[in-house]
């Protein structure tokens, strides 16, 4: 019997987030089609941003609509969601595996009593539950993990699962009371955010194409290659320690062990020698390409592709070609 998902919606500037939008691609596919995805949002914006799980052919939004929900803890929000699930006959939870899924998705586990994984890049169902699969040790390994029993929660990986086709449909918009949390719940809330450094383009953990530079571009004002190349293809920019420890540009853009963890559909790493705490940052990248004059660098052993080379002369020739092929 196919699971009946619940897919918890993330908001970006009041749209759902790329990452709930694999989410829903991942629930269709789980579920044997749309009309067992339930969607979920919360937040004083939930009612407004149910019509984005109604272009995707969600028809079921529960919605718990109240502002604590966005200045409160996560745990405020795993409460909703558990209360939502069962409600709705769910017994499967799916999130992206956004900073925010991450933190949610254990504390959904624990207030709903059920399995739990993330890190997720396959699932589907088995005998007796599901079946996921996600890399662990730094993408060294790939796991393969049974969840039994009656309910189920998970994060998925970004970019690991395609995006939904679009199925306008009208929503039917349930509210789900936001409960009475302890007060200790409600003593921290967010009081701003502030945006950090980025290159200008996407943000690293949510980029389809990832453009990073390392000590190999040998000087900071050498790192606008990498930029460019990144504007061309419209990607995200990303660093090595060996750059942000130099002060070339910012700790935000670092990518490996002591920075972010990154899985786009295209890494290209430009002058980047691939040292261990790098290469686990990014390994799990679907496609990635390599751009070193050493034939010896580490980070050929996980390429995909490898140019051997002076990257003076072959990054600024490919982002001549890049920008010549798109138009630009």
């Amino acid at each position: 019997m196919s699971p009946r998902v619940l897919v918890v919606g993330e908001l970006h500037q009041g749209r759902l987030a790329g990452a709930t939008l694999e989410a829903v691609g991942a629930a269709v596919s789980l579920s044997g089609g749309v009309g067992e995805v339930v969607g979920f949002l919360a937040g004083a914006s939930a009612r407004a941003a149910s019509v984005d799980f109604g272009r995707l052919g969600v028809r079921d939004v529960r919605i718990a609509e109240a502002a604590s929900l966005d200045a409160g803890p996560t745990a405020l929000v795993a409460a909703a969601v558990g209360r939502a699930a069962t409600e709705a006959g769910a017994d499967t939870v799916l999130v992206g595996g956004t900073t925010f899924g991450r933190d949610l998705v254990g504390r959904v586990a624990v207030d709903w009593n059920a399995a739990v994984a993330s890190g997720v890049t396959e699932v589907r169902t088995g005998e007796n539950g599901l079946v996921v699969r996600r890399p662990v040790f730094g993408g060294r390994a790939t796991e393969t993990r049974r969840l039994e029993g009656p309910r189920r929660v998970l994060a998925l990986r970004p970019h690991a699962f395609p995006l939904p086709i679009e199925a306008p449909a009208e929503v039917q918009v349930t509210a789900v009371a936001p409960g009475e949390p302890p007060a200790a719940l409600l003593a921290p809330k967010r009081t701003a955010i502030t945006p950090i450094a980025s290159g200008g383009g996407p943000g690293l953990t949510d980029a389809a194409i990832i453009v990073s530079g390392g000590r190999g571009l040998r000087a900071p004002e050498n790192f606008r290659l990498v930029e460019d190349l990144a504007q061309s293809l419209g990607a995200a920019v990303g660093a090595s320690r060996a750059v942000t420890d130099a002060g070339w540009r910012p700790t935000a853009l670092q990518v490996g062990q002591t920075g972010k963890a990154v899985s786009p559909q295209l890494y290209i790493a430009v002058g980047i020698s691939g040292a261990i705490q790098h290469i686990v940052g990014m390994v799990s990248s679907r496609v990635i390409v390599a751009i070193n004059s050493d034939a010896s660098a580490p980070i050929f052993k996980v390429a995909d592709y490898g140019i051997v080379g002076d990257l003076f002369q072959i990054v600024p020739a490919l982002t001549a070609e890049v920008r010549r092929v798109r138009g630009l």
